[in-house]
Parts: C-alpha cells; sequence; structure tokens
C-alpha cells in the first residue's frame, strides 16, 4: 500500500482529489494539509511515502515545504501539482529532489500511475513543461539579487529587506537596482513578480 499525504489551499480539489485516489486499491491518504507547514508537520508526523503537494500554496509554496519534508524525510518522495506550471520552477523542483511535476490539468487515473511510477523510485515530469524548461532562457540575475527578490515578493521595505537578508540597507538598494536593469523594469515589485513569473525565486 502506499501512503499519501495529499496538500492543496483549495478545499474542494483537496477532499476531491483524496477521494479520486482513495478507490485505487493500492493508494491510501494518511494526511491531509491545506498550507505548506501544515505539509510539513503532516509529513513528519504520518511520513507517508509520497507527498502530493499544491506549487502555490500559503505561507511559502509547495516548493518550500517539498524542500523541507525532504531535509527532514529524504525517504519521503514529492510530487508538486501546479496550475502555473513555469520552467524556472521545475528546474528548482528537481535540483531539491522533487520526483514527480504534472499540471492540475492532469486526470486523477493519470495521476495515480505516475505516483505509482515515483513509489517505484521513477521520476515523471510532464512532458510540456520539460519542452518549455529546455527552450526557456537562463536567468540573468545573481544569487543575491534572487535572494533579495525573493524578500522584497512580501513587499516590506529596502530596510525590512535588508533585516530578512542579513545585509545593508544600501547594499540592497544595489542588488535591487542591478535586477531591475536587468530585467528592465521600473520597480523593485515589478521585478519581484517578473523572477516568480519565470519561476527563479
Amino acid at each position: 500500500m502506499i501512503r499519501l499525504l495529499i496538500a492543496d489551499d483549495e478545499d474542494l480539489l483537496r477532499g476531491a482529489l483524496a477521494a479520486l485516489l482513495e478507490l485505487e486499491d493500492d493508494l491510501t491518504v494518511v494526511g491531509e494539509a491545506s498550507t505548506s507547514t501544515g505539509a510539513v508537520r503532516l509529513a513528519r508526523e504520518h511520513r507517508p511515502d509520497i507527498a502530493v503537494l499544491d506549487l502555490e500554496m500559503p505561507p511559502a509554496d509547495g516548493l518550500a515545504a517539498a524542500e523541507e519534508i525532504r531535509a527532514e524525510n529524504p525517504e519521503i518522495r514529492v510530487v508538486l501539482v501546479t496550475r502555473h506550471a513555469r520552467p524556472g520552477v521545475l528546474r528548482r523542483a528537481l535540483t531539491a529532489g522533487v520526483s514527480g511535476f504534472v499540471p492540475k490539468t492532469t486526470a486523477a487515473e493519470r495521476l495515480a500511475e505516475i505516483i505509482r511510477e515515483v513509489a517505484g523510485g521513477r521520476r515523471y515530469v510532464d512532458p510540456d513543461i520539460a519542452a518549455s524548461a529546455l527552450t526557456e532562457d537562463r536567468c540573468p540575475l545573481t544569487a543575491r539579487e534572487l535572494e533579495v527578490l525573493r524578500a522584497a515578493r512580501g513587499g516590506g521595505s529596502v530596510r525590512d529587506i535588508a533585516a530578512e537578508v542579513h545585509l545593508a540597507p544600501g547594499t540592497v538598494r544595489n542588488y535591487l537596482s542591478a535586477a531591475m536593469a536587468k530585467l528592465g523594469v521600473n520597480s523593485r515589485h515589478a521585478a519581484a513578480h517578473r523572477a516568480w513569473e519565470e519561476g527563479w525565486i
């Protein structure tokens, strides 16, 4: 029996997915979460074989939850499900050790098959997402610029961002200016949004 954790902030979708997967003879749902922090807590509690996580979950995202779950329990395999399959996120997910990456348009029967493949030690990446990832431009930003933009997504002031990333406010301004210039936008919020849309942060 393959033990599953399902995490999605949309109650109706999560409940429907759990019910459909429970219909499979070899799958059982041992926990359901509506937040990324709840997913990490339940993974710690139940130690499922596979965690099926929605990518767009508060307060962090499903990828952050996947990284934390895998850091604590490397034997737990993770399948990310997303409505917005950005190729940059795929690269980050694979680096984090995620075993499956599927769009929310995937039928429950097909998802069950993918779960079995992942449980058997294989990886599955949706072909369309994989094709996009191969043709996408590389990120032009440095690791520090990405770190600052990630912090900027919270909407705080330069001082808030500086405190979060442990840098001086002037240094943060320099990184933000460099990122904005590289991305051709005129605000840190636009730069952070563009980086998020591309899946770089």
